[in-house]
């Protein structure tokens, strides 16, 4: 994991996009769940404690995240102080597939992360499927699950474009 770290901790872009992405999801969230209050979404239930916890880690996450997507990686032969960023990565099909397969992980991860931070009566595909009781009752019981599994997953998501990312080939161009 140092090597995968020593890839982040020179590269100051990469810093300041995952500042950048994880205020964006904190305040996209935020909104959308209405945890922060707003005219345009309400909530029917307080947040738990739990969806606040979830909102709050998964938000520093998605933007480790999304600043691996938005800043190339910088060649591992090269010294860090010299080096440019924009040489050409190239990726041979297995690259390829690993890089589809991570955007899917951190997709459903993020997914993971709105439904389990969301008022649970306030979810529309719950509401019509299990009606405003059974949203209480069955889907409200399953976010802290949910979130659970999303942080994971997010957490997973970013190991492994940190291992891709240390090997310069976490951003293909």
């Amino acid at each position: 994991m140092t090597g995968c770290l020593a890839a982040v901790r020179l590269d100051g872009r990469f810093i300041a996009w995952a500042i950048f992405w994880g205020f964006v999801s904190l305040l996209a969230f935020g909104l959308a769940a209405a945890i922060i209050p707003n005219p345009v979404f309400g909530r029917q239930v307080p947040p738990e404690p739990f969806a606040i916890a979830v909102w709050l880690v998964s938000a520093p996450l998605m933007g480790l995240l999304g600043a691996t997507y938005s800043v190339p990686a910088i060649p591992a032969a090269m010294p860090t102080a010299t080096a440019t960023l924009s040489l050409p990565l190239v990726l041979d099909q297995a690259g390829d597939a690993n890089h589809r397969q991570g955007t899917t992980l951190g997709t459903v991860a993020g997914f993971g992360a709105f439904l389990a931070i969301g008022c649970p009566v306030c979810n529309k595909v719950a509401l019509v499927l299990l009606g405003a009781g059974g949203a209480m009752t069955v889907f409200a019981p399953l976010q802290p699950l949910i979130g659970a599994a999303s942080l994971v997953l997010l957490a997973g998501t970013l190991a492994w474009r940190f291992r891709l990312r240390a090997r310069g080939g976490a951003c293909p161009i």
